[in-house]
């Protein structure tokens, strides 16, 4: 019980802090993200231990209350946002890490039916997948990559890279970021090496 609360007040936290909207904390319970991301956490334990069909349902009456249709085997990191939320879709195997921000309608497909085998997208930390992109394919967006509204990612992005279009096309990546994580208690650390810039 007591971890359910602290994983509350971590939740209520990192809403208040990501949307400048919140005016109480007691608003915070009316976001669809809110929900969806908490019930999701039920639903993949249940899931795990092979309740298949009941965290099918669960994962369906989130859908039908909030509009966010996360499947019960995704794994979704530490204070992940969904902004708006309504038309995001995160697929079976998709994997998305900490302090990840996702605006409204955006796909985390596949693009095959194969069984058994890995058909979703992994989504680094600190990434932000602006509305309506669609990330699709076993493919990885690097640790802090910005994805542009409407893109369609077909291939890896490099951590700290932004990347538009349809197709989508890396346009800018940092040589140098200041980041600091909430696991970093002393000061901000800088990161200067990442791989090149990948030809599309």
């Amino acid at each position: 019980m007591k971890r359910f609360f602290s994983y509350l007040k971590e939740e209520i936290e990192n809403i208040k802090q990501k949307d400048p909207c919140v005016k109480s904390t007691l608003e915070v319970f009316l976001y669809p993200s809110f929900h969806a991301i908490l019930w999701h956490r039920v639903a993949h334990k249940l899931y795990n231990h092979r309740f298949y069909f009941l965290a099918r349902l669960i994962s369906q009456l989130v859908r039908f209350f909030t509009g966010i249709e996360i499947h019960p085997g995704a794994k979704i990191g530490r204070r992940v946002f969904i902004d708006h939320g309504m038309g995001v879709v995160i697929g079976e195997t998709a994997e998305v890490g900490d302090d990840v921000v996702i605006y409204h309608g955006v796909t985390l497909g596949a693009r095959g039916n194969e069984k058994c085998i890995k058909r979703h997208p992994t989504i680094g930390k600190g990434v932000v997948i602006g509305a309506g992109a669609k990330i699709l394919g076993p493919i990885v967006v690097g640790d802090y990559a910005k994805i542009g509204a409407n893109a369609v990612v077909l291939q890896d992005v490099p951590p700290f890279a932004t990347a538009v279009g349809i197709p989508a096309k890396v346009v800018k990546i940092s040589n140098e970021k200041l980041v600091k994580t909430k696991e970093e208690d002393e000061g901000c650390r800088i990161i200067t090496s990442y791989p090149p810039i990948p030809r599309f």
